[in-house]
């Protein structure tokens, strides 16, 4: 089973994504912000990572420069998924190393044939 690590600020929007990757078959880990999410990283790297932008702590941008440049970071598919929409923040989330960018609200469609374009599925 694929895993998949849901960063958001948001526990609605943990438990939507939850409930959508679990249908797909995903075993899912949570993480409030970057600096958790990275630490999870460290312990077990994911499949894929469904990466919100705005978050305290640390916002989602510079969990993925970190993630990117740490031992397996490579590895997962990382996509964004936040309300940040104008192409500059589209551009610089792709050349700091995200696979995909899913605009919110989504739903399980959008999910599918953006996990469907990575590979993941």
């Amino acid at each position: 089973m694929k895993t998949c690590l849901v960063v958001d600020d948001s526990s609605v929007i943990r438990k939507v994504a939850r409930r959508i990757l679990e249908e797909m078959e995903f075993s899912i880990e949570e993480a409030e912000d970057g600096k958790e999410a990275l630490d999870r990283c460290t312990s077990a790297m994911p499949d894929a990572i469904l990466l919100d932008w705005n978050m305290p702590v640390m916002d989602g941008l510079e969990f993925l420069k970190q993630l990117r440049t740490s031992p397996g970071g490579q590895k997962p598919v990382v996509v964004f998924c936040t309300t940040e929409n104008d192409m500059k923040h589209i551009t610089k989330a792709i050349e700091s190393g995200a696979n995909e960018y899913i605009m919110k609200p989504f739903d399980r469609e959008i999910i599918e044939s953006k996990f469907a374009q990575t590979g993941l599925i």
